[in-house]
């Protein structure tokens, strides 16, 4: 049988990447958006040549509500859960803490720690054993920002992502003992088109110098480390995170 996980944030970047990677290692894929849904269907045609079977399932994850409609979708599409991954973040323009406003910091939270929050709670009824499901793998995709705070850049993204790792920790204590693992990936500077969205479409190549091996990460390191954490081989990990910087 075929294993079954929701990516968030799959439209392009990292969530395009390990969807793909996911088909081609027996999984079948939900590919979550928001926006970009030519980029959806072209990371569900990437899942459907690797061989699996995809479904397409919007959601604004600024709406608690849309979350909820997000979890039935996939449950029509696929009735049962493997994993997830919670990959879907947003960065805004570089600024300093004092010129943060309180709209900036609403979407912020809301889609980098709310909306994984409240996911990673759906999947754990779904796979822990405590409700009868038969276990499973929450990933969530971090930043190293989460441990350097970004200053004068972005210290509200490093402190939902410092969030983020906080749940790991957390919730995997609660279910380890049920059968599902939560882990945490923490990419350094990935080349990928989230700088752009931050007003900054060359950042990962200006800041290779800062990086110990001097050039940016690919998304296909990050979601190779995605597919070894939800394989047999990291069956005795949960609750910790893994940097994948490049020695940032």
């Amino acid at each position: 049988m075929r294993r079954t996980a929701l990516v968030t944030g799959a439209s392009d970047g990292i969530g395009q990447e390990t969807a793909r990677e996911l088909a081609g290692s027996g999984w079948d894929v939900a590919i979550h958006y928001n926006c970009n849904r030519a980029g959806a269907e072209l990371t569900a045609r990437g899942v459907t040549a690797a061989g699996g079977r995809s479904a397409l399932l919007q959601a604004d994850l600024t709406d608690p509500a849309a979350v909820m409609r997000l979890m039935a979708a996939y449950d029509a599409a696929f009735g049962r859960m493997d994993a997830l991954i919670n990959n879907a973040g947003i960065v805004d323009r570089a600024a300093r803490v004092e010129e943060m406003t309180p709209e900036r910091l609403t979407r912020m939270f809301a889609v980098n720690l709310t909306a994984p929050f409240l996911l990673a709670g759906h999947a754990a009824r779904r796979m822990s054993t405590r409700h009868g499901g038969a276990g499973g793998v929450i990933v969530n995709v971090s930043s190293v920002a989460a441990r350097l705070g970004s200053a004068g850049q972005y210290v509200d993204y490093a402190a939902s992502k410092a969030g983020l790792d906080a749940l790991t920790k957390g919730l995997a204590d609660e279910v380890a003992a049920e059968g599902v693992r939560v882990v945490s990936v923490r990419p350094g500077i990935i080349d990928t088109a989230i700088h752009a969205k931050g007003g900054e479409p060359d950042r990962a190549i200006r800041l290779a110098d800062r990086i110990p091996m001097r050039r940016p990460g690919t998304v296909h390191e990050i979601a190779r480390t995605i597919l070894w954490l939800l394989s047999e081989d990291a069956s005795y990990i949960t609750g910790t995170t893994i940097d994948v910087s490049g020695g940032r």
